[in-house]
């Protein structure tokens, strides 16, 4: 049974970093693409970062350009996002989504797994 589980958010300053870590479990790993995105209460879901099989391929959504890095730890079947210079906007619940494309991540919702989310709260 895949499952992904996030783990990482909590509450920080404006400014600060953290980094979001997704663990997966139950699905071939290295054949999945693999992204983070966001909601904020009342909101659609959206996206954020989404990192290709072998990690050489990442795409960003341009509110966290230059903020925010994805990678991932194939052996490790892990994903990270490192999230820099955060700001009060950027308070929402993470969400960790495996699926066949990274690109297709950035424009469609439709994912094949998703994790439960891990809640970052960054105030000014």
């Amino acid at each position: 049974q895949a499952q992904l589980v996030e783990s990482g958010g909590g509450a920080v300053q404006a400014g600060d970093s953290l980094r979001l870590s997704c663990a997966a479990s139950g699905i071939s790993f290295s054949s999945y693409a693999m992204g983070w995105f966001r909601q904020a209460p009342g909101k659609e879901r959206e996206f954020v970062a989404a990192i290709g099989w072998f990690g050489t391929t990442t795409y960003y959504a341009d509110p966290v350009k230059g903020r925010f890095t994805i990678s991932r730890d194939n052996p490790a079947n892990k994903i990270y996002l490192k999230m820099n210079n955060l700001t009060p906007e950027d308070t929402v619940v993470y969400y960790c989504a495996a699926d066949l494309s990274a690109q297709r991540m950035t424009r469609d919702l439709n994912m094949a797994f998703w994790g439960e989310g891990t809640q970052v709260t960054v105030s000014s």
